[in-house]
């Protein structure tokens, strides 16, 4: 009975210290990076929001833009083609910043990995 008691205590403290964590398919709110980058730093996420602002500058190989949700904008940098102005996009990028100087992100950079198709609605 002491050892059931002991297992069941195990798994309800790792579903409990899960809970904290954004699983890989879970959308995260861009007011949760900008208000702590320092919590996803080097850390992959999921993003959804509406693509504004497009900028390609082709002299130093830079795309970027804006991405807009209910909680915020980030800019996003890419290399992947630029998204339609105003086009509804799910996107995985790359939290990253140039230095964390007690407790806080300097340089916040997000680098689009990849890209989801839209679903089709019937």
């Amino acid at each position: 009975m002491k050892k059931l008691l002991m297992q069941t205590m195990f798994i309800l403290a790792i579903f409990l210290l899960a809970g904290n964590q954004a699983s890989a398919d879970e959308i995260v709110s861009i007011n949760e990076i900008n208000e702590s980058p320092v919590n996803f730093d080097d850390k992959e996420v999921k993003l959804k929001g509406i693509a504004k602002n497009p900028t390609r500058l082709p002299m130093v190989n830079l795309k970027s833009y804006v991405l807009e949700d209910k909680s915020g904008e980030i800019t996003v940098l890419t290399e992947l083609d630029l998204p339609k102005m105003n086009e509804e996009i799910t996107i995985r990028v790359k939290v990253k910043s140039l230095a964390i100087v007690k407790g806080e992100a300097v340089g916040l950079t997000v680098f689009e990995l990849e890209r989801y198709e839209q679903q089709q609605k019937i």
